[in-house]
């Protein structure tokens, strides 16, 4: 094979590397195309395509972490990573792993690695590469990665989310909660909620969002209750789908222009984690972006009809 045919093999797993590094969907794709231009660029041949291209996009990725930190200290509001619809490097014999890895929550935990530890983890625990391939990657010996990663799997153990281990019990809860949510039902959505469960938007500044977290099955349910079926009158849909691995749905304005992500958390047979994703920077790789302004006029114009 060519250049060109070996890159877009292994392009998912490279997509894949730098989304987990970087939490951001447009960064990722950035990351690959810089790859590929190095790569096309080399003259030298290369004795495992594979880890050259993984240990370069992990190179950029960490370049692109140490130069965004200072972006994401001032950014307003809680940080979300960019919803990922589907992963598109699969692995039956790593498929766990990829699973957990690419969770909203999961990646909130790696946001607060240091960059080299972010990319010891994701190279060796979550894709399995062998520590002599993380070393090159990294540029650190063997010893120091493997310490890297001692500190790495410390932090995320101890606070890593437990998620429900059936998909279909997660699908079931969830076509439940997106039921009650259309039907405005406070009983419904609190009997599916933890009890200390937490609502959080990511708007950025940018799109209407909440002022702080709510908390609590009471508040959110009747939270959630009071506005989505407000939105609904101003033609507001929504579509179930799997956000970052985990259940949720896509909203949409009455011309289809995507309004937010919702990603929600299971844990223990409940909602533990309600995430509002609306920041219409985050949102561009899924399709045209409502005004998301316009549309929260809307409902308070509709609220004060009915008030």
């Amino acid at each position: 094979m060519d250049k060109a045919e070996v890159f877009e093999e292994l392009r998912p797993l490279l997509f894949s590397i730098a989304y987990r590094m970087l939490g951001s969907v447009s960064e990722a794709e950035d990351a690959v195309q810089e790859t590929w231009l190095r790569f096309d660029g080399s003259a030298s041949r290369v004795a495992s395509a594979k880890a050259y291209l993984s240990a370069t996009v992990t190179r950029v990725s960490i370049d692109v972490l140490r130069s965004a930190r200072m972006r994401r200290e001032e950014y307003v509001g809680p940080w979300f990573p960019e919803p990922l619809l589907s992963d598109p490097y699969q692995d039956p014999a790593r498929s766990a792993e990829l699973a957990d890895s690419v969770s909203m929550a999961a990646l909130l935990l790696l946001e607060r690695l240091s960059p080299l530890e972010r990319s010891v983890f994701v190279l060796r625990e979550v894709f399995g590469f062998g520590f002599d391939e993380v070393a090159a990657a990294v540029g650190r010996s063997e010893a120091a990665c493997r310490q890297l990663l001692v500190r790495a799997r410390q932090h995320m153990r101890a606070e890593r989310p437990r998620f429900a281990a059936d998909r279909r019990e997660r699908q079931e809860l969830a076509a439940r909660f997106f039921e009650a949510l259309k039907d405005g039902d406070v009983g419904a959505l609190q009997n599916l909620l933890a009890a200390d469960v937490q609502l959080v938007g990511d708007g950025g500044g940018k799109a209407p969002q909440l002022a702080q977290a709510v908390a609590g099955a009471g508040n959110v349910a009747r939270l959630l209750a009071s506005v989505y079926p407000l939105m609904a009158r101003v033609d507001v849909t929504f579509e179930p789908r799997e956000i970052n691995g985990q259940p949720g749905a896509i909203f949409r304005d009455r011309d289809e222009q995507v309004l937010h992500v919702l990603a929600l958390d299971v844990l223990d047979g409940r909602i533990s984690t309600v995430r509002s994703v609306i920041n219409p920077d985050k949102l561009g790789h899924l399709g045209p972006v409502a005004d998301a302004w316009a549309v929260d006029r809307e409902v308070r114009q509709a609220r004060r009809r009915i008030t």
